[in-house]
């Protein structure tokens, strides 16, 4: 056995450690979940619980980490499955540690106790933005202008809705790499063209829908005219493919991703900015006239009906003048 020592190690010049903590066994009814930072308990974490359960051990039960809220009632930071755990095993109280934490100080305890965890970077994105930490927020933010619904927790492709992402990593990378136009821009490629449906923005097409358009600023604020490229070009299917071919290409799936949709990007550049053959033109210039007489007719069609109501209104005053008078 070896005594703890701090010999070699560089002390801090100041420390805030805030109230200490007490330690009681709580009774388990007394504690609540916060859903804004803890993620609800779904098939597979209810099966760790009752994994718990089953091998349930005050020697590997861990305190559970709580702040006190109104009501007498203590909110969990840290303990959620193992205090699930042992009152499925039947105990009523659990051991706690109290601290004095605000609701931003409980959901950056949360996310600093479990970034050591297997916890999400959905989950610590969550807890962030319930701590209004500024990254976590702009996060967001530019999901919300690009119409990016940022997933909770994990949810299966085919339950997923358009607009929907669980990729927070990606998006941190990119807007870290790329900028916030860039990340927009690139999300809205998704989220305001025919390609706007459940599974399209993955992380693969997050990264190299990003890395298009930071190369090649022309390109990312074209406006309108990127929207219709992107109208034209299956980014599902593409995708698809690439993760197929990667493996015997030996690239990447994000960089074959990446050349494919600079490629379909180019061709239709490219079709776009060809001349106009002369039968083109003509059938341009014949739908414009069309398009022209069609309104003609129908601006006729409202005068005549116009003057028609009018004069029924004339006739029907008529009629009233002629009407004998009551003396």
């Amino acid at each position: 056995m070896k005594p703890i020592a701090t010999i070699g190690y560089e002390r801090p010049k100041a420390t805030i450690a805030g109230p200490s903590p007490a330690l009681q066994w709580l009774a388990i009814s007394d504690l609540v979940i916060d859903p804004t930072y803890h993620r609800p308990v779904r098939a597979r974490a209810q099966k760790y619980v009752e994994s718990i359960a089953r091998s349930f051990s005050w020697s590997r039960f861990a305190t559970v980490v709580v702040a006190p809220i109104e009501d007498g009632k203590f909110v969990v930071i840290d303990g959620q499955y193992r205090t699930t755990a042992a009152a499925l095993a039947g105990f009523e109280k659990v051991p706690c540690q109290i601290v004095a934490a605000d609701r931003e100080e409980r959901a950056m305890a949360f996310e600093i106790i479990n970034h050591t965890c297997a916890s999400s970077r959905m989950a610590q994105q969550r807890a962030r933005h319930a701590a209004n930490e500024p990254h976590a927020i702009q996060l967001a933010e530019l999901c919300a202008r690009a119409e990016v619904e940022l997933l909770q927790y994990p949810v299966p492709v085919d339950r997923q809705r358009a607009g929907q992402t669980m990729a927070v990593g990606a998006l941190t990378q990119c807007l870290n790499r790329h900028g916030e136009e860039t990340l927009i821009t690139a999300l809205q490629c998704v989220t305001q063209t025919t390609n706007n449906r459940p599974g399209v923005l993955s992380a693969r097409m997050i990264k190299a829908m990003c890395a298009i358009l930071g190369s090649d600023r022309t390109l990312r604020d074209s406006g309108l005219s990127l929207l219709e490229i992107f109208d034209d070009i299956d980014l599902m299917a593409l995708s698809d493919k690439a993760a197929a071919d990667a493996p015997v290409r030996g690239v990447s799936p994000v960089q074959l991703l990446t050349d494919r949709i600079r490629s379909e990007v180019a061709r239709k550049l490219v079709r776009k900015r060809s001349p106009i053959s002369p039968a083109d033109r003509l059938v341009g210039l014949l739908t414009e006239r069309r398009l022209n007489l069609m309104q003609q007719n129908k601006m006729q069609q409202n005068k005549m009906q116009q003057n028609k109501m009018q004069q029924n209104k004339l006739a029907a005053q008529t009629k009233v003048a002629r009407l004998p008078q009551k003396s």
